[in-house]
Formats: structure tokens, C-alpha cells, sequence
């Protein structure tokens, strides 16, 4: 929670760097410009998932986990003390991107050595629900962000949240650096990875070659179904209150409010999410959240843009991050299923660092840019997702079959 709360602060706090980083006559492009910067600590996250996944499932999934804490409390540290555009020019908005770089090596990193962990520690019955939590960590961290930005617009007016105002939830975010060392410190290392140190050790290939060759069906099972866990993220939990105040005229406190709730219900729904896969099966739960949100967002846009108020806004954000949540609560135990335990870290970090390096990362800017040059701004994040859900449902229904992967906790 901590760690993605530091990931994805910035997304909240964009309309403040963007003035205060990339100064211009124009905002929409100013604020392009900040989201194209919020888009960089996506490149490098499939190098970090390669050198940190390849690294947990060397060194094991504890001392990967504990790397990634440094890496993100040093990015965010660089961010929360970087000068501005009108101190030091153009190197002002060159510290921004490098904090990003530094987040994105660490994030990259994160989410294969953290599938891995839940899932060989979980009891075989309860995979689904254990691993759901990594997915519910990150609508907790998208609460506590919302929950800061809210008390700093609150308790702040919008020259002294200019001034300095937006620093203070980066400086928040370096909780993690005794929190997040001490929790990882003290994680015994999994029993599945202990078993298999010795073939490790006499392998010829190293796990980035080893998955890259052996399992590509893997890879663009995976790939298929991170589409969609990437783009309705960073879309309808991420982007949401910019979109809104932006293209419906809505206060950045309607906007943040609505947002807060929402993450809310996304929470525990990821949990329940989680139990139903235990229940029914993760490639069901896959298929039928993939199908909601292929038929589900256009209409529920298309709706608000007619009755635009508050509490429709929630309704809306809601209904959206609850069908989000049905499909990435799921999304990490299928990671668990399709790799083996000797490239699970590593697997599990490609394919979901290189999908959101392409389709999550930039969809704000991508959405950013459609609203200042089309007529379909409004309906434009609908689409988005849309074309993504079509992806993933390809994947989830075909899939686990190619792959020759039970949809059973019991494979893993």
C-alpha cells in the first residue's frame, strides 16, 4: 500500500506539477507534458521487471521485495525535494522525470516478486483471496492518496497548494522507508522457492532467458490479460477525477470525493473477487468481468454526460471500479497459474510491467491529448477500455487451454 501510494500520488497531484514543472500558455499542454513525465516511470518498468524479477527468483523473493522499497522511497525522495521550473529551468523538469524513472524501476520489480510471494505462502484453498490482496493494496494506496489530496485542497487554497502545497503528500510517502524495511525484513522466504535453490544454482539459463524461451505462450497469455488489468486502472481509478473535472465541470473536491468512494468499493470488491476465484475458478471470474466491462462503460458515460451531478458521478465511478475490481482481483492468481515456480517472479513481472508500460502508463495522456483534439473526449476513457476488454476476453476464454493450465489452485 505504501509503495503504490508513492507509484501513483503523482497521477492525483498532476494539474499542480504540470503548472509548477511545464509552465505554458496553453494548460491542456502543460498537462500533457506532466502526464508524459507520469508515462516515463512506465518505460523502464519492464527493465526493472527483468533485472528485480530475474533477481527474486535468484536471490529469493524477500531480498527483491526489500530492493523495490529503496528504490520507490529514493524516487519519491528526489520528487518531494526537486526544485521547480521557475529555480533551476529546464533541469527542474528532468529531477521530475528521474524520481519517475526511479519509481518505475521499483514498481516494475514489485509486482512479480509480490504474485509470487502470496501465492507459495497462501494455503492452496485460499490463492485466490490471498493474492487479491496485492490488487486491493493498490485501491488502499489510491485511498490514502485521494484522502491527503483532499486535506491538502482543503486545508490549503490554491496559490499555497501551488507553492508548496503538492510536496507535502510526497513527503508523506516516505513513511515507507522504516515501515516498509521492517515488514520486509522480517518475511521468511517462501518454502517453494527454498526447494528449488540447488536446481537454481546448476541452471544454465538465467530465469529472464529461461522464460523468454520456454514459455512464450505464457507470455502472450499474460500479455492479453494485463491489457485490460493496465488500461481500466489507470483509467477509471487513476485518471477519473482529472477526466471529470476536465470534461463534465465537476470541483476538484466533487471529483476526489466521488474518487475516494469509489476505491472504497473497488477494495472490497478486489477481496470478494478473490473469493469467488477460489470458488469458481479464476478463468470464469475473468471471463465474465471482461464481458461487464466491454458493455458496461460506454452506457454509464453516455449516462452522466445527460445527468451530470454529484451523486450520479459516484454512482458512475463506482459501477466502474467494482466491474475493475471483479477482473484484477482475479488477475493475479492466473499470473500464479500459468508460470511455474522457477520463472513465477520473472514471468509474472514481464507481462504485467511490459502491459502497463503500454497500455496503462500513458492512457492519461493519451486521453489528455484526445480531449483538446476530438469532439469525443467524453466517451473517449469508454473506448478505451472497451477495445482492451475485447483483448483479455480472448485471452481468458482461449488462453489457459493453449497454455495447457487448469483453470484449479490445485495446478499451482
Amino acid at each position: 500500500m505504501l509503495e503504490w501510494y508513492d507509484f501513483t500520488i503523482y497521477a492525483f497531484v498532476a494539474t499542480y506539477l504540470a503548472e509548477q514543472f511545464f509552465p505554458g500558455t496553453d494548460p491542456n499542454a502543460s498537462l500533457l507534458k506532466a502526464y508524459l513525465a507520469f508515462g516515463g516511470g512506465f518505460i523502464v518498468r519492464p527493465l526493472g521487471a527483468l533485472v528485480i524479477g530475474s533477481y527474486g527468483d535468484r536471490a529469493g523473493r524477500r531480498a527483491a521485495l526489500t530492493l523495490t522499497i529503496l528504490l520507490m522511497a529514493l524516487g519519491t525522495a528526489i520528487i518531494a525535494g526537486a526544485p521547480v521550473y521557475t529555480s533551476i529551468g529546464l533541469w527542474a523538469p528532468f529531477m521530475l522525470l528521474a524520481g519517475r524513472l526511479l519509481q518505475g524501476l521499483s514498481a516494475g520489480g514489485e509486482v512479480g516478486s509480490a504474485v509470487a510471494y502470496l501465492v507459495e505462502t497462501a494455503h492452496p484453498a485460499r490463492r485466490g483471496l490471498v493474492s487479491s490482496v496485492l490488487q486491493a493494496s493498490m485501491g488502499l494506496a489510491n485511498i490514502c492518496g485521494i484522502a491527503v489530496v483532499i486535506l491538502c485542497t482543503g486545508l490549503l487554497n490554491h496559490d499555497q497548494m501551488q507553492a508548496y502545497g503538492w510536496r507535502i503528500p510526497f513527503i508523506l510517502g516516505l513513511i515507507i522507508v522504516p515501515v516498509g524495511l521492517y515488514l520486509r525484513r522480517t518475511l521468511v522466504e517462501t518454502d517453494e522457492f527454498t526447494r528449488n535453490v540447488k536446481a537454481r544454482a546448476v541452471a544454465t539459463d538465467s530465469p529472464i532467458r529461461n522464460v523468454w524461451r520456454r514459455y512464450p505462450r505464457q507470455l502472450t497469455v499474460g500479455l492479453g490479460l494485463g491489457t485490460l488489468w493496465a488500461s481500466s486502472v489507470y483509467v477509471f481509478n487513476v485518471y477519473m477525477p482529472t477526466y471529470v473535472q476536465r470534461n463534465f465541470g465537476f470541483s476538484a473536491p466533487e471529483a476526489y470525493t466521488a474518487a475516494l468512494v469509489a476505491n472504497c468499493l473497488f477494495v472490497g470488491t478486489c477481496l470478494l473477487a478473490g473469493t469467488l476465484a477460489d470458488r469458481l475458478g479464476c478463468r470464469r471470474l475473468l471471463i465474465i468481468s471482461s464481458l461487464l466491462l466491454l458493455v458496461i462503460p460506454s452506457p454509464a458515460l453516455m449516462w452522466l454526460t445527460s445527468n451530470i451531478s454529484v451523486a450520479h458521478l459516484v454512482l458512475v465511478q463506482s459501477m466502474l471500479a467494482m466491474c475493475v475490481a471483479l477482473f484484477v482481483g482475479a488477475a493475479p492468481m492466473a499470473l500464479g497459474l500459468l508460470f511455474p515456480a522457477e520463472v513465477r517472479s520473472t514471468g509474472s513481472a514481464c507481462v504485467y510491467n511490459f502491459a502497463f508500460t503500454i497500455f496503462g502508463g500513458f492512457a492519461p495522456a493519451i486521453l489528455t491529448w484526445l480531449a483538446g483534439h476530438t469532439s469525443y473526449s467524453k466517451l473517449a476513457p469508454a473506448g478505451y477500455v472497451m477495445g482492451m476488454a475485447v483483448v483479455a476476453l480472448g485471452a481468458a476464454l482461449f488462453g489457459f487451454r493453449w497454455c495447457g493450465v487448469a483453470d484449479s489452485v490445485d495446478e499451482l
